[in-house]
């Protein structure tokens, strides 16, 4: 499996901490992708997004913000991310903070920079009003050219920025168009520290997201290219672990709480990671039910199967209390694996697309009125009120995930228990294994009735 080929320029953003690198990022990419709070550290992992600049395709990259610490610490590894977006960019977009001036910090990368051979702009950011254009001027003494002054918040010299940003870019081909196959959006959730970021690192093979024993290391939905050996396209959203709501502390991770639960929403399919050597929260299952609220296609990865030791026992513990305790996903697909080593991950993508696959499946009418009336006939409706209630017909009203309406006299008062039976009988006869289904009930009026 490999990334997908840049088929743009990539303009990385970096800088010390807490200098507006992620406020930068979402004014040039124009949405709010990237988390911001009032504090340093938010971002850990890199950011990517396109965005177009005066017409230009531009791939911008958010970082995380320099630190000087060795290379095990978690700074470091921050550190070590940052510098495999500066390799990869066209282009770096160097943020200082021009209320606070020129830092020791900011020269010493300043110097890193300029060891890279890099195409650099240095921009001051925070540079509202005059007396921050003036602090910019500063700037020169770095050696990397004429600094540009912005207000990234309040979208001051953002315009004067990207026309310097189109003059640094490096000539290039013209972009080719996509080739009107959208990539599969696929999420990766879970609790906090559950192998996410590893497993996502192993997907795409290489260090793209920061890992650790720290659990709460990924604050933001970090979203990458790969295209697999069959030549299928993905877009992976590796996300913030979810924690059970009265855990959740105040701000910065509710924000990335949010986060997840915004990728999970435009997600097509979802991996939810387990870690098997710790074996079933009730957490894991309370994120089972919110996919399939969401609706969406999911696979269960059992990750850290390699610490596993009784393998057998762990996988038939699971799979007995997925379905006593998800009975609504029935089916589900478990793929037992190992980020960390890499047992088992072959076998996870070709599990996402058959997910895929089930999630748009679509039934004809003729085929499921057939089956309707053979479940009918096996298992009559109930009484309801002392009266039988009376279904005539079904449909699928849509996919993603499969719909379906069933029309009928009363219909609506049909029980729970009932419309369990119809939504299990489906499954079974159509296929859908693993797969939320949705059914709804539509009673005809008796035009007479009120005669």
């Amino acid at each position: 499996m490999t990334t997908s080929p840049a088929r743009t320029p990539r303009v990385a953003i970096c800088g010390r901490p807490n200098v507006g690198k992620s406020t930068l990022f979402n004014r040039l990419a124009g949405k709010r992708i990237a988390l911001v709070a009032d504090e340093p550290g938010v971002t850990r992992d890199r950011k990517e997004a396109w965005g177009e600049l005066a017409g230009v395709k531009v791939q911008l990259i958010d970082t995380a913000g320099l630190e000087e610490a060795p290379p095990d610490t978690l700074p470091g590894r921050m550190r070590a991310s940052t510098g495999t977006a500066v390799d990869e960019a066209d282009l770096v977009l160097f943020v200082f903070d021009a209320r606070a001036g020129l830092l020791p910090e900011d020269r010493h990368f300043a110097a890193w920079l300029r060891r890279a051979g890099k195409p650099v702009i240095v921009v001051a950011n925070k540079a509202e009003g005059r007396g921050g254009s003036n602090a910019a001027l500063e700037a020169y003494e770095l050696g990397l050219g004429e600094p540009v002054a912005v207000s990234a918040e309040h979208n001051e010299g953002v315009s004067d920025l990207i026309d310097r940003i189109i003059e640094a870019l490096p000539e290039t081909d013209e972009v080719e168009d996509e080739d009107g196959e959208r990539p599969m959006h696929l999420a990766i959730v879970g609790r906090p520290n559950a192998g996410k970021s590893t497993l996502m690192n192993r997907l795409l093979g290489e260090q793209r997201v920061i890992t650790g024993p720290e659990p709460g290391l990924t604050r933001d939905a970090i979203a990458a290219e790969l295209t697999d050996s069959a030549g299928r396209r993905y877009r992976l959203f590796d996300t913030a672990g979810l924690r059970r709501r009265a855990r959740v502390e105040a701000g910065l991770e509710k924000l990335s709480t949010s986060s997840t639960i915004e990728a999970l929403k435009f997600a097509d399919t979802v991996v939810l990671a387990i870690d098997a050597h710790e074996g079933l929260h009730d957490q894991d299952f309370t994120i089972a039910r919110l996919i399939e609220r969401e609706g969406r296609a999911c696979v269960i990865a059992l990750t850290k199967w390699d610490l596993v030791e009784d393998r057998d026992r762990t996988r038939r513990a699971i799979l007995e209390r997925m379905e006593h305790s998800l009975s609504q996903m029935k089916g589900i697909t478990l793929v037992p694996l190992s980020g960390e080593t890499g047992e088992g991950v072959k076998k996870l993508l070709p599990a996402v697309r058959e997910a895929d696959r089930i999630w748009n499946t679509r039934v004809t009418t003729s085929a499921l009125n057939r089956w309707f009336e053979g479940a009918l006939e096996r298992f009559p409706p109930p009484l309801v009120e002392g009266r039988r209630l009376k279904l005539r017909y079904i449909t699928q009203v849509k996919a993603r995930p499969p719909s379906f309406a069933v029309f009928g006299t009363r219909a609506e008062l049909t029980p729970d228990s009932y419309q369990r039976y119809l939504v299990n009988s489906l499954r079974e006869r159509f296929g859908l294994e693993g797969t939320p289904i949705r059914l709804a009930l539509r009673g005809t009026k008796n035009p007479y009735a009120d005669e």
